[in-house]
């Protein structure tokens, strides 16, 4: 059990609606928080799990994260996957973008999310966590009472042996998904249109019973929205000075 894992993806292709008029001028992996781009936020938590190579799929501003990425990742190996014909979603995404992902599992991290570790990476917590034989996803995980910002009601159950279902339309889940998540490349095929989301692949993965979840141990935010921003730089600096 366990994997050390040296490849991630870096959702950031995204148009960053819901984070308007912030990215009129700018992609939202671009938008700070605390002085720091999401995406160089992403970066260090890889860094910090020792993954070296870096997949960055791109198409709303996409020059601005080249560039970028060009600025702050020198000491990584970074690939494009280039979606500026075509924004294919979170499935898409991973489909186009698979002949570049070199290792089996690979972490993917969407770029909207903050979170701050406790004792061991997160990341690295995945990765320990994964066992080929059980699972094709391994989900990072925060309590629902304790997702700051988010504005959901819960993403997953999770039962005695880790494996995950989806909350039930009429009722609140007791945790929400982080945006971090490892995924093996058995469950990243037969693609139902160009673009669609991972959610196809979550629910087969479901329904195998193989989709499973840690819980995340440190602080976590979803800074999706504009008005996230403030609350996560206050909350971040609340905690910091206990």
């Amino acid at each position: 059990m366990g994997s050390q894992v040296n490849t991630a993806m870096i959702m950031a292709a995204g148009k960053g609606t819901r984070m308007m008029p912030l990215t009129a001028d700018r992609p939202k992996p671009l938008i700070e928080v605390g002085g720091v781009a999401l995406l160089d936020h992403v970066l260090d938590h890889l860094r910090d799990a020792g993954v070296g190579k870096i997949v960055v799929n791109v198409h709303y501003r996409a020059e601005q994260v080249e560039q970028h990425l060009a600025s702050v990742a020198s000491d990584l190996e970074v690939r494009i996957s280039d979606e500026r014909d075509l924004l294919r979603d979170t499935g898409g995404g991973l489909i186009h973008a698979l002949p570049i992902i070199s290792d089996d599992p690979f972490i993917c991290v969407n770029a909207d999310n903050w979170w701050t570790d406790v004792g061991e990476s997160a990341i690295s917590r995945l990765m320990a966590a994964w066992d080929d034989a059980r699972m094709d996803v391994l989900m990072l995980l925060i309590p629902l009472g304790a997702a700051y910002n988010s504005q959901g009601s819960g993403d997953f159950n999770m039962d005695n042996e880790g494996r995950l279902s989806r909350r039930r339309e009429d009722e609140s889940a007791t945790y929400v998904w982080t945006g971090i998540q490892m995924l093996s490349k058995r469950l990243i095929i037969d693609p139902p249109a160009d673009v669609f989301s991972t959610n196809i692949f979550w629910d087969r993965a479901i329904a195998a019973g193989r989709c499973l979840g840690i819980v995340h141990e440190g602080l976590w935010f979803d800074v999706g929205y504009p008005a996230a921003i403030a609350a996560t730089e206050k909350q971040l600096a609340e905690q910091s000075g206990r």
